[in-house]
C-alpha cells in the first residue's frame, strides 16, 4: 500500500505558491514580518525550520531580508505568560504581517491586535477555537496553515496499531492547558474507542507534570503512546525518548524531526509544503490581500516516517506493508 492510499483530504485552499518577480516586488520601502513562537526559534527546532522556508520562499517572490524586508522574531522559551508583552513589541515594530506557531500564540496575536494580519501555524482546530469563522472565509485578520489536528490523530492512532497489534491501551500525552489540543484528544478518544482501544489521557501543564505523569503510565502500563507537538513537548522530548526506551514503550508522534532523534514513528503534513503555504499567505498580504478573505491552506502531502533502530531496540518487528508505505525509513 503506498502512503498516499493512507488518507486523502479534499478541499481547501491551493497549494500552489504565490511567486512574484523580483523586477516587480515592491522595493521602495521596507517590509517587516514577525515570527512568535511559544518556544525556541533556533534554527533546529520545528519553528526555526519553517521561518528558514518561509523566508527563501518570500525571497523567491521578491521580499529578501536585508533589503527590503525584515525578519522579527519572537519566542516565549515556554512562557506562555510572556506572549502579550511579545505581541506588544511586534504591533510596536510595527510589522506588516505576525507569522505565529501553535493556537495560544495564535490567540494571544489575535487579542493583541485586530488590525495587523496574522498567520498561523499548528493552531489545531481554528473553528473550534474561534480563530476563524470559516477555513474558506476567516473573516477577520487571521488565516494561517491547517494543521488538520483533529482528522490526523486518529490516524497516527490506527497507524500506531498497525505497527502494534497487540494494541489495547494507549496513552496520550497533551498539554491540557492548550485548548488548541482539545480537539486532538477528542478524535482520538472516538477512533479509539471504534478500534476497540482505550485512551489513557496524561495532560501536563507544566514540565513538572511530566513525573507524575512518567509514575502514572508505569502503574498502568499502557502498550503504547501518543504524543502532541507543542512547544511543551518540544522542550521535555528528551525525557519522553528516555521513558519509551527504559519501559519498551512504542510511541508515535506527530513530525518527524521526534523520530529523527529517536522516536519510533510519525505521521504529520509535510513541513515544506506547509512552509510554502504559509509563505504563499505572507506574500499574498504583503502585496495587499486581506486575511479575511483568504482561505486556510490545507495540507495535501503527509509523511509517515519510520525510526527501525529504535523499532530493533523495542524488540518490534513492523510490517513489511507500513515500511513500504513509510516516505523514510531510518536505519
Amino acid at each position: 500500500m503506498k502512503r498516499r492510499d493512507f488518507i486523502r483530504f479534499l478541499g481547501g485552499g491551493s497549494t500552489a505558491l504565490l511567486l512574484v518577480s523580483p523586477a516587480r516586488a515592491q522595493t521602495d520601502r521596507l517590509y517587516r514580518v514577525g515570527f512568535l513562537s511559544p518556544g525556541e526559534l533556533d534554527p533546529d527546532t520545528i519553528a526555526g525550520r519553517l521561518i528558514e522556508v518561509i523566508a527563501r520562499q518570500l525571497a523567491r517572490g521578491g521580499f529578501t531580508a536585508g533589503v527590503n524586508l525584515e525578519l522579527i522574531k519572537r519566542g516565549a522559551l515556554g512562557h506562555s505568560e510572556r506572549l502579550p508583552a511579545l505581541v506588544a513589541e511586534l504591533v510596536t515594530a510595527r510589522v506588516d504581517v505576525i507569522v505565529t506557531f501553535s493556537y495560544p500564540v495564535a490567540a494571544a496575536a489575535k487579542q493583541g491586535t485586530s488590525t495587523i494580519p496574522i498567520v498561523a501555524f499548528n493552531a489545531g482546530a481554528p473553528l473550534a477555537t474561534h480563530l476563524v469563522a470559516s477555513l474558506n472565509r476567516p473573516g477577520g485578520n487571521v488565516t494561517g496553515v491547517s494543521d488538520l489536528a483533529a482528522e490526523l490523530t486518529p490516524k497516527r492512532l490506527e497507524l500506531l496499531k498497525v505497527a502494534v497489534p497487540r494494541l489495547r491501551t494507549v496513552a496520550m500525552l497533551w498539554n491540557a492547558a492548550d485548548l488548541g489540543m482539545t480537539t486532538r484528544y477528542d478524535a482520538t478518544v472516538v477512533a479509539a474507542k471504534a478500534m476497540g482501544v482505550t485512551v489513557l489521557s496524561f495532560g501536563p501543564r507544566e514540565p513538572g507534570d511530566f513525573d507524575e505523569a512518567f509514575a502514572a503510565m508505569e502503574r498502568v502500563k499502557p502498550d503504547g503512546f501518543l504524543m502532541v507537538a507543542d512547544a511543551l513537548a518540544l522542550r521535555n522530548r528528551e525525557r519522553v525518548y528516555t521513558f519509551a526506551a527504559e519501559h519498551g514503550l512504542p510511541a508515535i508522534y506527530e513530525t518527524d524531526a521526534f523520530v529523527r532523534e529517536g522516536g519510533l514513528m510519525s505521521y504529520g503534513p509535510d513541513e515544506d509544503e506547509a512552509a510554502e503555504n504559509g509563505a504563499n499567505l505572507v506574500l499574498r498580504i504583503l502585496k495587499g490581500g486581506k486575511p479575511a478573505d483568504l482561505p486556510l491552506e490545507q495540507p495535501t502531502r503527509f509523511r509517515l516516517v519510520i525510526n527501525l533502530k529504535t523499532a530493533k531496540a523495542l524488540g518490534l518487528n513492523v510490517p513489511r506493508n507500513l515500511l513500504v508505505a513509510a516516505d523514510q525509513v531510518i536505519e
